[in-house]
C-alpha cells in the first residue's frame, strides 16, 4: 500500500520543488563561474593552454605575482580614492536633496522623478554623456566656461592625468546621488514629525534639530546606504571604461580595469582570476559586516520587544 504523505510533508515537498529553478540558476550563473575562477587562479592558464594545452597547477604563484605587481597596488590606490571620493560626495549631496524633498513644495514629485533619470540610465550612457560634456573642443563644460568669460579655465579634462580621475568621479557621483537621495528620503519619512515639533517648541533651531534628532535617527539608514554604495562603487567598471579606458597613462585604471586588462589584453587568465578574486575581498568583507550588523539590530530589537 503506497505511503500517504501528510499535508505538511506535501507543503515541504512543494516548497523544495519551487526552489529547484532558483537553485539551478544560482548554481549555473554564480556557483560554477566562481568555482571555475578559483580553479583558474591556482593554475597557469594562458591563451595557448586555454585553446587546447594542459593547465599546470602552480598553487599560490598567481596570487604572489599579483601582489608583487606595482600596477596592482597602483590600481588599488586609485580604487580606494575613487570609492571614498564618490561615497563622500554622493552621500552628502543625496542627504541634502533628501532633506529638501522631505518638505512639501510645488512640483516636488516631478523634480524628484527627474532626478531619478540619472540613476535609471545605463552606466554606459551616463559615461558617454559625460565624456562628451568634458570634451576639450566641443564639450558643454568648457563652452559654459567660455560663455561666462572664464575661457582661461577651459581644460582637456579627460586627457590630462591630473584631472581625468576627477572627471570620472564626477560622472559616478551624478549616477549615485539619486540612489542615495531615494533611500535617505525613505528614512527621513520614518522619523516622527512630533519629535521636531516638540524640539522646536523647546527652542531648538533647525541645525540643532538636524544634529540631535535627524542625524541620530538616520544612522541605521545612513550606514546601510554607505555600505551599499561602497560595494557598488568599488567594483565600478563601465563608466570608467567608457570615459577613459583607464588612461591617460593609467591615471584612471581602477582595480576592475586592471583585472580586465590582465584578462583580455595580456590573456593571463590565471593571473586575472587571482586579481578578480582579490577584487572581491572588499565587497565580501563589507557584506559580512553588513549581515552581522543587521543580525545584531534584529537581536536588539527582539530583546527590547521582550
Amino acid at each position: 500500500m503506497p505511503r500517504t504523505l501528510s499535508p505538511s510533508a506535501h507543503r515541504r515537498r512543494a516548497g523544495c520543488l519551487f526552489c529547484v529553478p532558483g537553485l539551478a540558476f544560482l548554481g549555473l550563473f554564480l556557483a560554477y563561474p566562481l568555482l571555475y575562477t578559483v580553479w583558474t587562479s591556482v593554475h597557469d592558464v594562458e591563451l595557448g593552454q586555454l585553446l587546447g594545452g594542459e593547465e599546470r597547477f602552480n598553487g599560490l604563484d598567481n596570487y604572489r605575482a599579483v601582489l608583487d605587481d606595482p600596477a596592482f597596488w597602483h590600481s588599488v590606490r586609485l580604487s580606494l580614492l575613487f570609492t571614498l571620493a564618490s561615497l563622500l560626495l554622493q552621500f552628502t549631496l543625496g542627504f541634502a536633496l533628501a532633506l529638501l524633498f522631505a518638505r512639501p513644495f510645488p512640483f516636488n514629485a516631478l523634480l524628484r522623478s527627474l532626478l531619478l533619470i540619472a540613476w535609471l540610465l545605463p552606466p554606459v550612457v551616463s559615461g558617454t554623456l559625460f565624456r562628451w560634456m568634458l570634451d576639450a573642443d566641443s564639450g558643454a563644460y568648457n563652452a559654459l566656461l567660455r560663455a561666462a568669460g572664464l575661457g582661461a579655465l577651459s581644460h582637456d579634462w579627460l586627457t590630462d592625468p591630473s584631472t581625468s580621475l576627477a572627471g570620472v568621479i564626477l560622472a559616478n557621483v551624478w549616477v549615485g546621488v539619486p540612489f542615495n537621495m531615494l533611500l535617505l528620503l525613505v528614512g527621513l519619512h520614518t522619523i516622527d514629525p512630533a519629535l521636531h515639533e516638540a524640539a522646536a517648541l523647546d527652542g531648538a533651531n533647525a541645525w540643532q534639530r538636524l544634529r540631535h534628532i535627524t542625524l541620530p535617527l538616520m544612522r541605521p539608514v545612513s550606514v546601510t546606504v554607505l555600505l551599499l554604495g561602497l560595494v557598488y562603487t568599488f567594483k565600478v567598471f563601465d563608466i570608467v571604461f567608457v570615459m577613459t579606458g583607464g588612461g591617460p597613462v593609467d591615471a584612471t585604471r581602477v582595480l576592475s580595469l586592471y583585472v580586465y586588462e590582465v584578462f583580455f589584453t595580456f590573456f593571463r587568465f590565471g593571473h586575472g582570476a587571482a586579481a578578480g578574486l582579490l577584487l572581491l575581498v572588499v565587497p565580501l568583507l563589507v557584506g559580512v559586516f553588513y549581515v552581522r550588523r543587521l543580525r545584531r539590530e534584529e537581536e536588539t530589537t527582539a530583546g527590547g520587544a521582550v
